[in-house]
C-alpha cells in the first residue's frame, strides 16, 4: 500500500542538544498542541536525503528552522522557498551536514519541492553544544509557531468550497 501524504506537512529542523539550534522542533511540538486538522506535523534532525523523502508528495510544506541572517536573536522570518532560494549565507550554521538552503535547492533541481513551500527561520545566538535556547528564541517558539497556525488556517479556509 502506497504512503498516504497529508494534504499539508510542517517540519520542525534542528538539533535540540545545540542551543538554539533545536528552534525549529521545539516550535513543531508547541504546534502539536494546537487544533489543525489535515497537517502533519513532525520533527526532523535535517538529514538531507531523509528531509527529501518526507517533502515527496506533500501539496504543501511549511519548515521551521534556527537561522543567522544577523537579526536580533529571536526574530521571526517567513521565507516563500518554492519562489526564489533561502539565503544560503543565513541557513549556514547547520549541524545536521547541509543546510536547509542546499536541501531545498536539491528538492527544486531534483523537481521535489512542494508547490507550497514556506520556511519560517527563527534568529538563533547561541549554538552551543549542551546549552538551551536562548531567551529570545525560546520566546520566538510561540510567535513562529502562531504564524504558522494562522497561514495554515488562512490557507484552509481559502480552500472551503463556497456553498451554492
Amino acid at each position: 500500500m502506497a504512503a498516504h501524504h497529508p494534504p499539508c506537512l510542517v517540519i520542525g529542523i534542528g538539533n535540540p542538544d545545540r542551543g538554539d539550534d533545536g528552534a525549529g522542533r521545539a516550535a513543531a511540538k508547541w504546534l502539536r498542541d494546537r487544533p489543525l486538522s489535515g497537517v502533519d506535523i513532525i520533527e526532523h534532525d535535517g538529514e538531507v536525503s531523509s528531509l527529501l523523502d518526507r517533502l515527496d508528495g506533500a501539496a504543501a510544506v511549511y519548515l521551521i528552522d534556527a537561522c543567522t541572517s544577523g537579526a536580533p536573536a529571536g526574530a521571526v522570518h517567513r521565507i516563500d522557498a518554492a519562489a526564489a532560494p533561502l539565503p544560503q549565507e543565513a541557513f549556514s550554521l547547520s549541524t545536521h551536514g547541509l543546510g536547509l538552503a542546499e536541501a531545498i535547492e536539491l528538492a527544486r533541481a531534483l523537481g521535489r519541492l512542494p508547490e507550497r513551500c514556506i520556511v519560517y527561520a527563527i534568529e538563533g545566538r547561541n549554538f552551543d553544544t549542551g546549552a538551551p535556547l536562548s531567551p529570545p528564541v525560546a520566546a520566538a517558539i510561540a510567535v513562529a509557531g502562531e504564524r504558522v497556525q494562522a497561514e495554515l488556517c488562512a490557507v484552509e479556509a481559502a480552500e472551503e468550497p463556497l456553498d451554492a
